[in-house]
């Protein structure tokens, strides 16, 4: 299926690794142009390289950390108009609500809620200057499925699913779309972080993480191939009716637990 993103500049955030990563490969491998942008320069250079080796292009890159006040306003002077924004960077710790200092609630929202909303300040109203253009934000399953060990995130992603919904239902005035995603437990080096973290806080003992990852759909992690390939789809012209939409993809898992 050709999914019509010959050419199309997409800036994707927290490209270095993981989900990332993995949509900056997808969209090359369509023809795209990805601009990447994370805040470790040396994981950066070596996406940029990886991405290159793949399609024979060379890749923009930007280090940057996104937590910062006015980053997204320096990001898109430097990067200039887009076709898709994928929102991707965020760090949220894990925890119960007595265990997340006030200092890291605000910079995990600072870098994810205030990130997200940040770029879309500065690049909806330029897509809807233009008539055309996407916004797709890779959110997580804890907004949908909140738990109290990630309040944190739960809080955070509920925000943006929000945000997603309230948007996404304007745009398409203007010819423009917003839509949003919300992987389970992907196979990321976060992933297993916040699995050490939820050990440490159950059990005292972060080497006991593996024990945190049960009752799997499909008896697995998801692979962040596999959130970028909906990203994909969901950005192109094929899914052109997609505006306002959050979509869950844990492979059903939020169901399951609730028939227990």
């Amino acid at each position: 299926m050709d999914l019509q993103l010959g050419g199309k500049r997409v800036l994707i955030t927290g490209a270095s690794k993981g989900i990332g990563l993995a949509c900056a490969i997808a969209f090359a491998r369509e023809g795209a142009q990805p601009i990447l942008v994370a805040r470790d320069d040396a994981a950066l250079r070596a996406a940029s390289e990886a991405i290159g080796e793949h399609t024979g292009e060379p890749v923009q890159a930007h280090t940057l950390d996104l937590a910062q006040t006015g980053a997204a306003q320096r990001l898109a002077e430097m990067a200039g108009d887009v076709d898709i924004l994928v929102n991707n960077a965020g760090a949220v710790p894990g925890g119960a609500l007595e265990q997340v200092q006030d200092e890291r609630w605000r910079a995990g929202w600072d870098l994810k809620v205030h990130g997200y909303i940040d770029l879309a300040r500065h690049y909806y109203p330029r897509m809807r200057a233009a008539g055309a253009g996407v916004i797709a934000n890779i959110i997580g399953m804890a907004g949908s499925a909140p738990r109290a060990d990630y309040i944190c995130g739960a809080a955070a992603n509920a925000s943006l699913i929000a945000f997603t919904r309230a948007l996404g239902g304007e745009a398409p005035r203007h010819g423009v779309r917003v839509f949003g995603v919300n992987p389970s437990r992907t196979r990321t080096d976060r992933v297993l972080t916040l699995a050490q973290q939820r050990a440490q806080a159950r059990w005292g003992d972060e080497s006991r993480w593996q024990e945190t990852l049960t009752d799997l759909p499909f008896g697995r992690l998801m692979e962040p191939a596999e959130v970028a390939d909906m990203i994909v789809f969901g950005a192109s012209p094929r899914a052109g009716y997609l505006s306002g939409t959050v979509i869950d993809l844990d492979g059903g898992g939020q169901y399951a637990n609730q028939a227990r």
